[in-house]
């Protein structure tokens, strides 16, 4: 198969750059990873259309660098009739409103310069009513396409097959179109995939990645599909044959798998599927509780079974869920203590683009029936500047519908990168300042979790061990000062937060402040 060709300074402290040629990545890749996972639609408007584009993401990498971004992780590119880009209209173009694949290969190239990391998100299992493959074996069983399909048989009224699994899925801009399911345990189809990952991992096929993405996010990956019964047992047949062949052609490929079952810890993922990382839903789940017990017992559970040189990623937002501030009542303080349980538990910490500012969104626009504009509160115009209507800013969605109509973006309300970038106090600069102590103490990166038991019932504390080190991390999940010992701890520095120790004491005793985060060394 041929793809189409029109798919067509930093704070030191930060990153330590290598020095590379034009086009080719560093020989020293980060050993550190923070994923920044993006809506590009809703980044940066580099071309006055409103629309997030390839350019506006290249244009603002020294912002994501700056901030200690290691890891760029991207919704879908492909061409699509949603603005999500979920459900393909064509696996082989990339979306003309992002821009073409010459800004797509600059935007790789640029990222592998710095020495960070990009990655794809794919959804292969569904196609549109406007896909090739859908047009042309529909009512034609003849078609080169039929086996890309499943089919009912037969229908008793009609002569043509009857495809199964047909929705029809409205879009915030009125249109609907037809879905239909891909039928992954064909052979045509797995090669098909394989070929298309392949594609993007080494677009040149020249056998040096400069241009290929480092990973792919699997979306809504599961071993018997929606658990309908037709397609059974893609863990063995589908995915881990496939996944194996393309680390194959490049074993520093990593691959992240979204659990469709948020409850699951994902393990038989890592286990069985050729997976590297999984997201840590149960972690999501406890953190924004704010409740001691919950987030003990999942962190436990996560870390505990998850196998060693695997990960679990640590998140508190992504694109389909509501946005941690309405968990956090908006609170700024209880932002923070969110910030350093993402960044300070262990696995890879994960941040949802403009988690850092504390954007607001959530849905509940569903009385307006059935549209993916009921998301889009949570994948709002990332907020470069204090006032809303500037250049630049990523309005695709605007006059479109309730969830325009109250909007969360709101002109000189604290919440942009303008307003927060100076201030010492705002949210930005505390991620800023976490990301900066991973970096200045490793323990945080590489260290082995562990829960350790104190007397307080607001307070939970964790410490991270390697070889060479031990920290601990007190995080106060209640809006009142709390004083905390722990027994058997011996008194320790505080190298981070505003927490105080009792140093004449001859147990660790800390004195916390509300919705607060203290490490200790």
């Amino acid at each position: 198969m041929i793809l189409k060709t029109d798919i067509v300074c930093v704070a030191a402290f930060v990153l330590a750059l290598v020095s590379c040629e034009k086009n080719e990545r560093s020989e020293n890749p980060v050993s550190d990873e923070v994923i920044y996972h993006v809506v590009q639609r809703s980044f940066y408007d580099a071309n006055g259309d409103r629309h997030g584009d390839l350019k506006g993401l290249e244009q603002k990498l020294d912002y994501l660098q700056s901030l200690g971004v290691t890891s760029i992780l991207m919704l879908p590119l492909y061409e699509s009739i949603y603005y999500h880009n979920y459900f393909a209209d064509d696996f082989e173009k990339i979306d003309g409103e992002f821009g073409t694949m010459a800004d797509y290969l600059d935007l790789v190239k640029a990222v592998h310069k710095r020495g960070m990391k990009i990655y794809m998100d794919m959804e292969t299992q569904y196609i549109t009513e406007e896909h090739k493959w859908y047009k042309d074996a529909y009512a034609n069983p003849g078609s080169p396409f039929t086996p890309y399909l499943i089919f009912n048989g037969p229908a008793n009224t009609k002569p043509e097959p009857i495809v199964w699994d047909i929705i029809d899925l409205p879009g915030y801009d009125g249109k609907v179109r037809k879905v239909t399911t891909v039928n992954l345990l064909s052979p045509e189809v797995m090669d098909y995939n394989f070929k298309l990952f392949s594609y993007w991992v080494d677009p040149n096929d020249d056998g040096n990645f400069d241009d290929g993405v480092d990973g792919f996010r699997l979306d809504h990956m599961m071993d018997d599909l929606d658990g309908k019964g037709k397609l059974k047992d893609l863990f063995s047949v589908f995915w881990r044959p496939m996944l194996t062949k393309l680390k194959e052609k490049n074993p520093k490929l990593l691959i992240i798998a979204e659990q469709a079952d948020w409850a699951s810890l994902g393990v038989e993922y890592l286990t069985n599927a050729a997976v590297d990382k999984v997201f840590a839903f149960w972690m999501q789940h406890a953190i924004a509780s704010f409740d001691k017990e919950k987030i003990v017992m999942a962190a436990d559970s996560t870390f505990s079974k998850t196998p060693r040189q695997l990960q679990q990623i640590v998140f508190i937002e992504n694109h389909d869920m509501k946005r941690f501030s309405a968990a956090a009542g908006n609170d700024l303080q209880k932002l923070k203590a969110g910030a350093g349980l993402n960044l300070l538990l262990g696995g890879t910490p994960s941040i949802y683009y403009g988690q850092e500012l504390g954007m607001r969104g959530a849905g509940g626009f569903g009385k307006f029936g059935n549209t993916d504009g009921n998301d889009i509160p949570q994948r709002e115009a990332f907020e470069w500047y204090a006032t809303v209507d500037t250049a630049g800013m990523a309005l695709w969605y605007r006059d479109s519908g309730p969830w325009w109509d109250q909007t969360n973006l709101q002109s000189n309300d604290g919440i942009s990168l303008e307003e927060q970038k100076e201030d010492p106090a705002s949210l930005w600069n505390f991620y800023h300042k976490l990301i900066m102590l991973r970096k200045t103490y490793p323990v945080l990166i590489d260290g082995k979790y562990e829960t350790v038991k104190n007397t307080n019932e607001n307070v939970f504390s964790f410490r991270r061990t390697n070889s060479h080190d031990a920290l601990v991390v007190l995080v106060n999940l209640s809006a009142e000062k709390q004083d905390v010992s722990m027994p058997g701890s011996k008194p320790a520095e505080v190298i981070f937060g505003d927490g105080q120790i009792n140093s004449a004491s001859d147990s660790l005793k800390a004195y916390l402040p509300p919705y607060s985060v203290t490490a200790l060394k």
